[in-house]
């Protein structure tokens, strides 16, 4: 066994079902141990679409995506994903073929030193430089990515060490903790809640399942404790449970904000108060605020806000005890009724009468998202990127069980399509819908080829209107009518599907928007084809009407 070999059966060792790659020369013993390996090999068209693919993995298991690209120019492409998987706090293992060692440091081709371009986005960066430690390495690698605050890994793999001979020891995968919750924090979240008038749940973060997120709507329902969400992780209580007090962040409504700020006692399960939801630091910054937070990092990495108390676990820890925590005597219905019915006031299904004005040849946004809501069931799956199109789906697309919402906090464009492809992947029962810009969509439009040759069949709804709108309305903002450097000009999306072996199909009409959707989603629930639907939209309208 080669220590390429080797590498791949540490993988079936710690359960890699799936890699997402990019071929290069310098890991070709690598792509020989998934010759016949029970892995299955996503060849990607591009290394950032293969690092996003990965990261998508990761946020819907829990466990670490893989990916796998070359040196130098495949290194720097992947970086992207590195960074979303940093700010995320996704657990996610990122191998890079280098040069041999004998070239090292002599400015050999595609020579770079992953330390320092890695250093500062990752857990930890690993060179496998000794064949025998190829387990090792492996094992630490995957326990780092979950371990603690979740996140990317490193590992670097010198060409020539990948073709030795491995005769080192098989290691087993290190378990990781999940933290816990002891008596004595118990005894002070039920202190606190049984004080408080206006208790509030804010969650996010990683480290959720379907189990812990049923367990935490069943006791905010129970205990009449609203629950608003992080931004771009809106998936944690369903959106229509009486619990939904809706999301902080961009796109959030004044509402939210409010419930946010008044409330005297915030319990924060995974998520906490960085620059976004708290308005570049501004929501609930004062020194009295009485924040308790559940939070598996030790140093609370992003928040801003005073800490009360902090329970060292992840979400499912801390979640499966609240069964232990009596229920309050004194229920605030009235608080509680009051946020769900603004968060659905806010998010109510969008009025299609009488519609916005519009340019001829373009579409309302509001016709579309209120058929996705018609013909979508509740077990559709949502990802989206970065710009204005986003706060249409944060806002309208209903998110009734979890995990059915992927998305990125760093505000990096080009996601939709590969999370998109990697959740058909993961999981082939769902109905899996991708929302992008055009400017987004052309930044990854190319693994639409990965999806069809993979069989992942992903509905894909791209919002054309010819420019980056969100930069556009900043530019508006500082530089009213002074236009530059944000307007494109777009290929006929629908043909380019058609050209990936998908259905493609173009709107220009309200009238048009019903039948093309239901005709997309025959397309991939009953013809298991992926389906696009360029919708032409008006540059003036690019955000939800208040």
């Amino acid at each position: 066994m080669h220590v390429g070999q080797a590498i791949v059966a540490a993988l079936k060792t710690h359960n890699v079902n799936r890699v997402f790659e990019v071929p290069g020369e310098s890991f070709l013993p690598v792509l020989d141990g998934l010759y016949e390996a029970e892995i299955e090999t996503i060849v990607c068209r591009h290394e950032g679409g293969a690092a996003y693919m990965a990261e998508a993995h990761g946020k819907l298991t829990n466990t670490p995506g893989v990916a796998m690209v070359t040196r130098g120019p495949g290194a720097a492409n992947a970086l992207i994903g590195i960074h979303t998987a940093w700010q995320d706090a996704t657990p996610l293992v990122l191998f890079i073929g280098l040069i041999p060692n004998s070239d090292r440091d002599r400015e050999s081709f595609q020579e770079f030193d992953p330390k320092a371009w890695f250093g500062t986005q990752t857990k930890q960066v690993f060179v496998l430089d000794d064949p025998s430690r190829t387990h090792e390495v492996v094992a630490q690698a995957f326990h780092l990515a979950m371990s603690g605050r979740p996140g990317p890994v490193v590992v670097g793999l010198p060409e020539d060490i990948l073709y030795e001979p491995f005769e080192g020891t098989i290691v087993s995968p290190i378990p990781v903790s999940s933290g816990a919750v002891s008596n004595k924090d118990l005894e002070f979240v039920q202190d606190a809640l049984h004080k408080a008038k206006q208790p509030l749940l804010y969650v996010g973060g990683p480290g959720w399942t379907p189990q812990s997120s049923n367990a935490l709507t069943k006791f905010a329902e129970e205990n009449k404790i609203p629950v608003l969400h992080d931004w771009r992780a809106t998936d944690r209580v369903p959106f229509d449970s009486p619990a939904n007090a809706g999301w902080l962040g961009y796109g959030r409504s004044d509402t939210a904000a409010d419930v946010f700020q008044s409330a005297d006692l915030v319990i924060a399960i995974g998520a906490l108060f960085t620059d976004v939801p708290t308005d570049g630091y501004q929501l609930r910054q004062t020194p009295d605020s009485k924040n308790i937070f559940v939070n598996i990092d030790a140093n609370l990495h992003g928040n801003s806000a005073p800490v009360t108390r902090h329970i060292l676990a992840n979400p499912e820890e801390f979640v499966g005890d609240l069964d232990n925590i009596a229920m309050r005597e004194q229920l605030n219905s009235q608080w509680f009724e009051d946020a769900h019915h603004a968060h659905m006031k806010f998010s109510a299904p969008v009025t299609v009468e009488p519609l916005r004005n519009t340019r001829p040849g373009t579409v309302n946004m509001e016709v579309v998202f209120d058929e996705l809501q018609k013909q979508l069931d509740d077990s559709a799956l949502f990802t989206f990127g970065a710009g204005n199109h986003c706060i249409w789906a944060q806002r309208y697309l209903r998110t009734q069980q979890y995990p059915s919402q992927l998305s990125v906090k760093n505000g990096s464009m080009g996601y939709s399509v590969p999370s998109a492809t990697a959740s058909a992947l993961e999981d082939p029962s769902r109905t899996v819908v991708t929302i992008a810009g055009d400017g987004e969509f052309l930044m990854n439009s190319q693994e639409l080829a990965t999806a069809v040759q993979h069989d992942a069949p992903i509905l894909i709804v791209v919002f054309s209107n010819g420019e980056f709108s969100t930069i556009r309305d900043h530019q508006e903002n500082h530089f009213p009518h002074r236009v530059s450097g944000t307007q494109v000009d777009n290929p006929d999306f629908a043909k380019v599907a058609e050209g990936y072996g998908a259905f493609g199909q173009a709107l220009t009409s309200n009238d048009d928007v019903a039948a093309a959707i239901q005709q997309a989603l025959v397309s991939v629930k009953e013809e298991k084809r992926s389906a696009l639907i360029n919708v032409i939209t008006d540059q003036n309208l690019s955000l939800p009407a208040n």
